[in-house]
């Protein structure tokens, strides 16, 4: 069923737009006002408190400077089990939105929220943070943010005329390892930066389908008869083909290269192995009779992006969600001088290291070039989700919040990461040529100075 006939259903049952030809509005920059007084505490409103969005609620339970003032979501048992998370905590009950997919426009009319984090199916991103955005108050929305490149478009443009941020909710920025590499970086260790490679490795099958029942993937059922992502993120396989998942790879890399600030991406070409492992899981958990295996699934089994940027430097993106194998980013940081590996966590320093052309373990580098915001937060992140990248990153959106500043990954990162989604689309679907990558800063790339993990409170 393609997508554009399951809007309803997407409507009620899991929070869509469909990709469309455009040129891109050219809002001017909004006139600069008088930067408002930070702010002691910070009140939040969530859309979207499935799993995703209920790990968001827990760390902002544990802040004393953040109050829960409202939630939405249309899935009644999403709302009582956050709720109950809510009410356990000690904190006051939060107002409820649950009356449709749209009843979010009701909760942003609300005087008592300054931030609003959405986690919810990716065709909702955009809708839901434009909104958020026009309402006056600070959008942080989960990955990946945007489908289309019309779309990217969008949260620039709404930026550009409102002044209100939106950052995207890139939570592997954080992870302990990458910004470690991106502090040695940024002291030359790496001597001048050439290439980086990283991606999506994970295998989804069990989270593509399901039985209805629950989160651990028993069965070969999506959509409206599946349970959490499979009732929409697997439609995705079926109607696209190209990288559906960039940002968790890119993201870390684009900080390390500098884009939008003082470099950016200018092309990209896409390829797509054939498509099996999806039918093969159906075919294996259901047997060859079940409906589902007469599904025609576009999406290659692994899609190969290959970016090129302004300064000179490569990057390669795999995306990789279809297969059996281990989970990994896949990530490598490579300039003149030397080359790290996230896969074995395995350096070699041309000159630093021991012996020449051995690679050395990368855990004494770790211990000495640990990010600041590591070295301050690393106890408290232990309450955080994913190894505690999930309680930097919503550190940063609420701390820019009460700061009433810009967050450190801001709108144009949220809007070029995920255009390469659209852009690999188009790139496969004529036979790998190469795309252009608009430049979404209009020029600013050239004169922005990197911010991320430089202007963060520590």
């Amino acid at each position: 069923m393609p997508i554009s006939s399951r809007r309803e259903f997407l409507r009620t049952a899991a929070l869509s737009s469909a990709a469309a030809p455009f040129i891109p509005s050219l809002f001017e920059t909004a006139t600069a006002a008088p930067k408002p007084a930070p702010l002691s505490q910070v009140r939040l409103a969530y859309i979207g408190v499935g799993a995703r969005g209920r790990s968001h609620v827990r760390q902002g339970l544990l802040r004393d400077d953040v109050v829960i003032t409202a939630i939405c979501d249309p899935d009644p048992e999403a709302i009582s089990r956050t709720s109950a998370m809510i009410e356990k905590a000690g904190k006051k009950a939060p107002a409820t939105y649950t009356k449709g997919g749209e009843d979010f426009l009701n909760m942003l009319k609300r005087d008592d929220i300054d931030g609003v984090v959405i986690a919810t199916p990716w065709e909702w991103h955009v809708p839901m943070a434009v909104a958020t955005m026009k309402a006056g108050k600070y959008a942080g929305v989960e990955v990946s943010a945007t489908v289309t490149l019309k779309e990217s478009w969008d949260l620039v443009n709404t930026f550009e005329k409102t002044g209100s941020h939106c950052m995207i909710l890139e939570n592997v920025c954080y992870r302990r390892d990458v910004l470690a590499v991106l502090n040695m970086i940024r002291q030359g260790m790496f001597g001048e930066m050439l290439y980086a490679h990283c991606g999506y490795q994970h295998d989804l099958r069990n989270i593509k389908f399901n039985d209805g029942k629950s989160l651990s993937g028993v069965g070969a059922e999506f959509g409206e008869k599946a349970y959490s992502e499979a009732r929409w993120r697997t439609q995705h396989s079926v109607d696209r083909n190209g990288d559906l998942y960039p940002t968790h790879g890119l993201g870390p890399v684009a900080h390390w290269l500098n884009i939008n600030r003082g470099n950016r991406f200018t092309h990209l070409t896409s390829t797509a192995t054939k498509a099996r492992g999806l039918h093969k899981y159906v075919v294996d958990k259901g047997g060859k009779d079940h409906p589902n295996a007469k599904v025609n699934f576009k999406l290659g089994d692994i899609v190969t992006t290959v970016v090129e940027c302004a300064n000179g430097e490569n990057i390669v993106i795999m995306h990789d969600t279809n297969s059996p194998r281990p989970y990994s980013l896949g990530f490598r940081a490579q300039g003149t001088q030397g080359i790290w590996m996230d896969d074995g966590k395995t350096i070699y320093l041309e000159g630093v290291s021991p012996k020449p052309h051995e690679w050395e373990s990368f855990d004494s580098y770790q211990e000495k070039y640990d990010h600041p915001l590591w070295k301050q937060h690393g106890k408290t992140a232990q309450s955080g989700g994913h190894g505690g990248i999930d309680f930097f990153v919503m550190r940063a959106f609420i701390e820019s919040i009460k700061a009433q500043t810009a967050p450190p990954i801001d709108v144009y990162d949220a809007a070029v990461w995920s255009a390469i989604s659209p852009l690999s689309e188009q790139s496969i679907a004529q036979g790998s040529k190469p795309i252009e990558i608009p430049d979404f800063t209009r020029g600013k790339w050239k004169t922005n100075r990197p911010i991320f993990g430089l202007n963060e409170v520590y």
